[in-house]
């Protein structure tokens, strides 16, 4: 058995910089967390390059809400995915449904080849989760030449997935990666890897920082009751590194 690959979900150089310190494998970098990622900006992804040398792959995603775009929006994506490749990205993070939800294939398979001229990863991210049939979108990913799928076995968290993670790593474990993802913490890792048998985990690992601008005498830019804005909570990955480092 592979050990187990963390990735972590970044939405700053910051993070970027605690991943690597904390010891991660990989990162995805993204802005707009809070929507469930977006496209992140391009003096972040130049930034977090100079900082860390694990690799970064980066969400291409224009908007928040669901993975039905028009053809402006699609545009973005590919020129957005263009720009970030120039910028030294290892992988771009993408998902393209129809309106029915299943995978569109045209534009899936559009992006990863453009991904692989440029010898960048293609991965499809938890669009694969809003799917009618897990088995049917991942024959048509890997009919793509997708190279990884974040999942979190179609449902709300990824230990509630585990059945469906199990059948899909089973069957299509050598023909595509999948990496897990959607409440994977430090409790429930240990027997998502053992049920599952994957060996790719991604999480955010989050924690709320607070900023003393946020709010004024009449004005708030607070979002959440929590904190003022998210990013990687350190002893969060430090002790989910720990629980990991050892697993098979």
């Amino acid at each position: 058995m592979k050990p187990v690959i963390v990735e972590v979900c970044s939405g700053s150089v910051q993070d970027c910089i605690y991943a690597e310190q904390a010891g991660a494998n990989r990162i995805e970098l993204n802005s707009g967390l809070y929507l469930g990622g977006l496209t992140p900006s391009i003096a972040t992804l130049i930034e977090a390059k100079k900082q860390v040398q694990i690799p970064i792959v980066a969400m291409v995603r224009p908007r928040a809400g669901g993975f039905f775009y028009n053809k402006y929006e699609k545009e973005t994506m590919f020129t957005d995915a263009k720009i970030l490749m120039e910028y030294g990205v290892d992988g771009i993070v993408f998902g393209f449904l129809n309106e029915d939800r299943s995978i569109d294939e045209t534009n899936t398979k559009a992006l990863v080849d453009f991904c692989h001229k440029n010898q960048v990863e293609a991965i499809f991210h938890r669009a694969f989760d809003q799917t009618p049939d897990a088995f049917k979108a991942i024959e048509s990913l890997i009919s793509c030449n997708v190279d990884r799928i974040l999942t979190s076995g179609q449902k709300e968290s990824a230990d509630q997935g585990v059945d469906i993670l199990e059948k899909l790593e089973k069957e299509y474990g050598t023909q595509i990666e999948l990496c897990v993802g959607a409440g994977v913490n430090k409790e429930n890792v240990q027997m998502i890897i053992e049920k599952t048998k994957l060996n790719q985990v991604h999480s955010s690992f989050k924690k709320w920082y607070l900023d003393p601008t946020t709010e004024g005498k009449d004005v708030s830019y607070r979002y959440s009751d929590e904190g003022d804005y998210e990013g990687v909570g350190v002893e969060k990955l430090s002790d989910f590194m720990e629980v990991t480092k050892d697993l098979r």
